[in-house]
């Protein structure tokens, strides 16, 4: 147990850190759709922290998984992001190398946080603490492959915007 609160005591911290991140970055970049995708996920984030609060308190006080610790989070929205910035003309602006760095410092992020909760999930026993962790994993990679679509976006943006509507040159 002692090795699993520490990882989730280290999941806190990481959450928080990761949230500072992506409000930092919303801050900065200057292309709305990836201010927006760093606004959404930093919003993501502070529910995770909450819920990971929640539990390493209640665990750490009672010694074991708590019965009362909530097993969903909300869906993430940050894959719809740049599908509803389609036609603003703010969005359509190619990234600035600090932007893609920012992408793929979150990326890392985003990936790490897969691999802790994915470790974490095959480190229990109980099907209750396994689906947790496996939910957050999930969530994590939803963010991952948004941020990945994000950094695409970011590098060309009329591009991405060619292969999601799937047109080609002669306007099929």
């Amino acid at each position: 147990m002692d090795r699993r609160m520490n990882a989730l005591a280290f999941a806190l911290e990481n959450e928080e850190k990761e949230r500072e991140f992506y409000l930092g970055q919303a801050r900065k970049t200057k292309n709305m759709a990836g201010k927006n995708m760093f606004k959404q996920i930093a919003d993501e984030e502070k529910e995770h922290h909450e819920m990971l609060k929640k539990l390493h308190d209640k665990w750490d006080e009672q010694k074991k998984w708590p019965a009362t610790v909530p097993l969903k989070v909300k869906k993430s929205l940050a894959g719809t992001i740049l599908k509803s910035m389609s036609g603003k003309k703010s969005a359509r602006i190619t990234g600035t190398e600090d932007e893609l760095k920012a992408i793929r410092t979150a990326i890392d992020f985003e990936a790490r946080g897969v691999a802790l909760y994915t470790k974490l999930g095959k480190q229990c026993t109980d099907p209750k603490e396994i689906a947790f962790f496996n939910m957050l994993a999930a969530v994590e990679r939803e963010h991952l492959l948004s941020l990945k679509d994000t950094g695409e976006f970011l590098a060309d943006p009329a591009t991405w915007y060619q292969h999601v509507e799937k047109s080609g040159l002669d306007g099929a």
